[in-house]
């Protein structure tokens, strides 16, 4: 039997070797083939990956330049619409100066006021007994519309009564002892010298005095009584209250049981409220630019309300108050009107139209002035269509309509509610509401 040489040895090691890896390789892969089927793991989920990532990245690229293309288009819209309108020429609403009628109708707001207004408050404590007239009730003078229960007031006329009886009772015995005292003065002061002493005499003198004191003391005493008691019988009068004039009653804060307190503090509360309405009384407060007209004698005015049926009532001026209230700057002016059949009632707000003659040579809405650093101005245009600022002197101002002395020519077109953006020379664009669009005045840019 041959012996194996080296060589063959060593490739029977060799190959021994080979086989062993082979089989431990194979045995490796069937490990791992049995872990992914166990867990679920494909193998080719990396690459996968990889081609998601890629996609991604293409889509948010391509966004971002939809994105700053849509902006840059927008931002470029936005610059030719600014151009456009800085450049575009100012779209305003014209009004044409007329020339001042003859009479004016200056008009302010007003407020009715009653004639008289009366709070009545009690005049003594007690109690309310019994009340006969409600809001709304017409009065008439010294109708009675209350009476009050007054126990203390009562109990205090009765001792004063009781007092002054005392006191009258008193008068006769003192003017008994004054008349005793007066013979007995009388008797001593005529006696012989050396029958009476002159001490005895100056005693009866002194005795006499004093009882006609007494007399005098209990006179004032009945004096005083009979004053206490006519004053808790005029307080008595009181539980009965009256109404001081014709009128209407337009509050009631009482009931019966209510206690009252006499006095007129803001802590105590009115019975009633009075007031006559005819004549009624309208005040208004004129602006200090028409005060003088106002004040130059009888005006004529007409009083228009607007509660459901729009009325008119007749007047004039009757009186002012001669004087400008500091704070506002107005004149506090009073008219007259007759309310026979009590169509208005105080606290009415009321439009007063004063005729008064003109002042100024146009006249235009108050929408057309510009206050400015140099004083009141109006914005003209041209007649090439362009703004003229134009200063101007207001003669009467009644809040809506503007009287102008001197700056504006009749006819001369303005412009209202101007916008301070625009200037001098700038052309302008005249709105034609029945056109439907802008009606070009002056070439723009």
């Amino acid at each position: 039997m041959d012996r194996p040489t080296p060589e063959s040895a060593a490739e029977s090691a060799a190959e021994s070797a080979d086989e062993t890896r082979a089989s431990d390789y194979g045995t490796d892969v069937a490990q791992t083939e049995l872990q992914a089927v166990a867990t679920g793991y494909d193998p080719r989920t990396p690459g996968r990956v990889k081609r998601a990532a890629r996609i991604i990245v293409v889509v948010l690229v391509l966004a971002f330049i939809a994105v700053r293309v849509e902006h840059y288009f927008h931002d470029r819209g936005l610059r030719r619409l600014a151009t456009a309108t800085a450049t575009a020429a100012a779209v305003v609403d014209v009004v044409e100066a007329t020339p001042v009628a003859g009479t004016q109708n200056f008009v302010l707001p007003g407020e009715t006021a009653a004639w008289y207004t009366s709070t009545i408050y009690a005049r003594v404590n007690g109690y309310v007994a019994h009340w006969y007239v409600d809001i709304g009730d017409h009065v008439k003078k010294g109708q009675l519309l209350a009476i009050l229960d007054t126990p203390e007031l009562d109990a205090q006329l009765t001792a004063a009564r009781a007092q002054l009886r005392r006191a009258e009772a008193d008068v006769p015995m003192r003017r008994s002892e004054e008349e005793f005292a007066k013979l007995q003065y009388e008797r001593w002061r005529d006696s012989p010298k050396g029958v009476v002493s002159e001490q005895e005499r100056e005693q009866k003198h002194a005795e006499y005095d004093g009882a006609q004191a007494q007399y005098k003391a209990a006179e004032a005493q009945v004096a005083l009584n009979q004053a206490q008691v006519e004053q808790y019988s005029a307080l008595s009068q009181f539980k009965r209250v009256t109404a001081p004039f014709d009128g209407v009653i337009t509050a009631r804060d009482i009931d019966i049981g209510n206690l009252v307190t006499a006095g007129s503090t803001s802590a105590t509360t009115p019975l009633y409220v009075v007031t006559q309405n005819d004549p009624m009384r309208v005040f208004i407060d004129v602006p200090q630019s028409a005060a003088t007209d106002l004040m130059q004698g009888a005006i004529p005015v007409t009083v228009r309300t607007s509660n459901g049926a729009a009325r008119s009532y007749t007047g004039n001026v009757a009186r002012t108050a001669k004087a400008i209230n500091t704070r506002a700057r107005t004149l506090r002016v009073e008219v007259d009107i007759d309310n026979k059949d009590d169509s208005l009632v105080p606290g009415l707000y009321v439009k007063v139209a004063f005729g008064l003659p003109p002042k100024g040579l146009v006249q235009v809405p108050a929408a057309a002035l510009l206050f400015r650093s140099g004083g009141p101005q109006v914005a003209r245009i041209g007649m090439d269509g362009r703004i003229v600022f134009q200063n101007v002197t207001i003669a009467r101002d009644d809040g809506n309509t503007v009287e102008l002395a001197t700056g504006v020519a009749p006819g001369d077109r303005l412009a209202l509610n101007l916008s301070s953006q625009v200037s001098a020379g700038d052309p302008v664009k005249v709105n034609d509401p029945k056109a439907g669009a802008p009606e070009l005045v002056a070439g723009g840019h």
